[in-house]
């Protein structure tokens, strides 16, 4: 599968303070790929260095096959970018903005009114007459995807896109995004896990200045080292014997428990024969993406990369 972001062994540092150590990221075409990280984890960093704003102390970043320098832009003509708080002209409506766009990146005007247009259906703006000072949050993120995907990137970068955002507003980005796939590759910078799990093909977790897990979705939830089980017992004395006859057990109500650890099922499942507890229903819970997210933070370390 081609990539469209190659990122090998990149390194910065700002004072004492080492921000990435190393980070090794491949984003293939046609994905939207999901860049994980705590606030201050170093995503916003290491889009800089993509974008050739910030110098890197080491390693090295292409994209579609180029290297990426730093002043030195050339690759950004690949790139589409919506920063976190993006900025506009207030007194313009959005399609004087995008005309205006399209004129000071070289848009041809003979197309340049009818992309406008297309760009504006696609976030949804198209019917939007009022200036932009007026416009939520939520209206000035689609706005700025819109933006991105004029000059038809091979890469739309995005970093938290959603944050910020009321529920509404977040589902409202996230469709336009899945909509942005058919046009390009999407790098999506987030915190919010559930935002991921939703919308993403591939994912990578930033931790500690470094990669440490890469693959598709199902694959990294596939990472997690045990699975919970839920059993629902029929009398609440039996679970109570349960919950204290084996460590691991969560009481979720006086009846159910969750047990953390799968690999022990088989000698719960003995004991409870063995001593006559019948149960309602015994159910293997699916590993999430905050499951394998806090598993990773308190080992202080991943699996490496998936997926390559």
């Amino acid at each position: 599968m081609t990539s469209v972001l190659e990122i090998s062994g990149l390194k910065k540092s700002f004072g004492e303070k080492k921000v990435l150590q190393g980070v090794d990221l491949t984003v293939p075409e046609k994905k939207v790929f999901g860049f994980v990280g705590r606030n201050g984890a170093g995503k916003t960093t290491t889009m800089k260095v993509t974008l050739g704003l910030l110098a890197a102390d080491a390693g090295e970043v292409s994209v579609c096959g180029e290297t990426v320098h730093y002043g030195n832009t050339k690759t950004n003509r690949f790139i589409g970018y919506l920063p976190d708080v993006p900025e506009y002209y207030s007194f313009m409506t959005a399609m004087e903005y995008l005309k205006f766009c399209g004129e000071i990146t070289g848009l041809p005007s003979n197309e340049s009114k009818g992309r406008c247009e297309e760009m504006l259906r696609l976030v949804g703006l198209a019917d939007e007459k009022h200036r932009i000072k007026g416009y939520s949050r939520g209206m000035k993120q689609r706005l700025g995807i819109a933006q991105a995907l004029l000059g038809r990137p091979k890469l739309l970068i995005c970093d938290e896109p959603t944050s910020a955002l009321d529920p509404l507003g977040r589902k409202e980005i996230l469709d336009v995004l899945v909509a942005a796939k058919e046009e390009t590759t999407i790098l999506f910078s987030t915190h919010v896990l559930s935002d991921v799990e939703h919308i993403c093909d591939e994912m990578a977790l930033l931790n500690d200045g470094k990669i440490v897990m890469q693959g598709s979705i199902e694959e990294v939830k596939s990472k997690r080292r045990s699975n919970a089980v839920e059993i629902q017992l029929e009398r609440e004395a039996d679970a109570k014997t349960l919950a204290g006859t084996f460590g691991g057990f969560q009481v979720i109500k006086p009846e159910v428990l969750l047990l953390k650890d799968a690999a022990v099922v088989s000698d719960v499942l003995r004991f409870m024969a063995d001593h006559d507890m019948p149960f309602v229903r015994m159910e293997k819970q699916e590993a999430t993406l905050e499951d394998v997210f806090m598993e990773v933070l308190k080992s202080g370390s991943g699996n490496g990369k998936e997926g390559k």
